[in-house]
């Protein structure tokens, strides 16, 4: 239920928490509702839907995950979502079972050899392991693979940022080469808060195309003048603690998210797989958090889980890819009743994006452009009003 992310997020450490779908215990649900990120997934055949050097640090607690079996596939995908120089932590089984082993209930030899396993898989990585104390175990990820003899790589022209639907590969996704024995691969990120308005190492060393440090820089002035407009349109946004749980179905370089930093909630930033560029690298190299998704297909999270929506020319994105509808439906499952919608599109879009709306029971409303009134982009704001189908009875007396 993500109590590891919600410490941490008390902290100033956002932290992108999953766990599968369960039968008796709606895991995702739960975090979601306590106002903590959180997503389905598991690790089992396809990558996690993160790009490669995201997260600085990886964590598993009693997880019941196999990890030194299938050929390591499970640390071989934690090792491509680290950032160089990236944390993994592992707490409860096989960690410290000589004091454990009776109440696990299973067998010394058991839990030694899947103990051994690991060390074996993360020194095929080339991690190295800091400490084992107590029910705690953490390894770190090497800076670069210069000295990395022993890994077997995966081949040159394998893309470690495509996760959507990609199967687990057994290689070792290759690092950005280095000149220095000391040097990060891919580059150094900032401290935070700094990271986040500092253009990010993939945009500077111009592994993005078509986005530049230019770019980058207008596009976080332009997110400061969008946000500010929203705030003055939905006074609510600008009220701390109205919403917690947001996401931006179209983020680019998470410039929304950026210009929301300093309010009491937190954004998932969605680069849809149709996309070009992929910039979600570039997002978690600012701070912040997202995943893949095509918003052909429902996300994986449970119904009522957001309490704002912002989808910026999402519909144009995905004209004559799927129905208009069937996005407008996945939007009204997932955002909470009276959870509010920000809609960006051309105007003669947006009127049929209301149409579908209000059958939809939205109370909805178009807005010009902050540029004014001749901008051909508009703002569709609406809120998803709180509401009951009749019951059965009063259904059947209407027969």
């Amino acid at each position: 239920v993500a109590s590891w992310g919600a410490y941490l997020l008390s902290r100033n450490i956002v932290t992108m928490s999953f766990a599968p779908r369960d039968t008796h215990e709606a895991q995702v649900q739960f975090a979601l509702e306590r106002g903590v990120p959180a997503l389905i997934g598991v690790i089992a055949s396809k990558r996690l839907p993160y790009p490669s050097r995201a997260f600085d640090m990886a964590h598993c607690s009693r997880c019941l995950i196999p990890w030194g079996q299938h050929d390591g596939a499970y640390l071989i995908e934690v090792d491509r979502i680290l950032r160089p120089g990236g944390y993994w932590i592992l707490s409860g089984p096989p960690i410290n079972w000589r004091k454990h082993w009776r109440g696990w209930e299973r067998s010394m030899d058991d839990l030694n050899a899947e103990q051994r396993q690991i060390e074996n898989v993360t020194k095929s990585l080339c991690w190295k392991k800091l400490v084992e104390r107590n029910d705690i175990s953490i390894w770190q990820k090497p800076m670069n693979h210069m000295s990395c003899k022993r890994a077997s790589f995966c081949p040159a022209q394998e893309d470690p940022d495509k996760a959507w639907y990609t199967k687990l590969e057994t290689c070792l996704s290759r690092l950005p080469q280095v000149s220095e024995s000391d040097e990060v691969a891919g580059g150094e990120v900032e401290r935070w808060p700094t990271r986040l308005k500092a253009v990010p190492p993939r945009i500077s060393r111009g592994t993005i195309d078509g986005v530049t440090a230019e770019i980058f820089h207008q596009d976080l002035q332009l997110w400061n003048k969008r946000v500010a407009y929203y705030k003055s349109i939905n006074s609510q946004l600008a009220q701390g603690g109205r919403y917690r749980n947001i996401l931006d179905m179209n983020a680019f370089l998470g410039g929304f998210a950026a210009n929301l930093i300093q309010d009491p909630l937190w954004v998932m930033n969605v680069v849809p797989v149709e996309a070009k560029p992929n910039t979600l690298g570039a997002i978690y190299e600012r701070g912040l958090i997202g995943t893949y998704q095509t918003w052909c297909e429902a996300m994986s999270s449970y119904p009522r889980t957001y309490d704002l929506i912002h989808a910026d020319s999402v519909f144009t994105l995905y004209q004559d890819r799927c129905e208009m509808e069937d996005i407008l439906l996945e939007m009204d499952r997932i955002i909470r009743p009276e959870g509010s919608l920000i809609i960006r599109d051309d105007v003669d879009m947006l009127l049929k994006v209301k149409r579908v709306a209000d059958a939809l029971n939205w109370d909805t409303r178009i807005v010009d452009h902050e540029d004014g009134p001749l901008q051909r982009e508009k703002l569709l704001f609406a809120v998803k009003l709180y509401w009951t189908a009749p019951s059965s009875d009063h259904d059947d007396k209407q027969l």
